[in-house]
């Protein structure tokens, strides 16, 4: 799980590599189906988590963005 539930900070996402934020981004999703599929057998304790998560994910692939066009 990402920083609990947390938020990642741009700074934080900027300072990855290009592969490291792939990695991040691949892992962030699987996590994020896990917690959907969890969510419909029974609900999270906090389910604000969920679209945290999609906003980390969104975030992440805005940076990713951003990084390719530079290069």
């Amino acid at each position: 799980m990402i920083d609990g539930g947390n938020k990642m900070k741009p700074a934080e996402i900027r300072e990855m590599s290009v592969a490291d934020l792939r990695d991040r981004i691949e892992a962030t999703r699987a996590e994020l189906a896990t917690m959907v599929m969890n969510h419909a057998i029974s609900p999270l304790e906090d389910n604000s988590k969920i679209r945290k998560t999609r906003k980390d994910i969104a975030r992440m692939l805005t940076i990713l963005t951003e990084k390719e066009k530079q290069n």
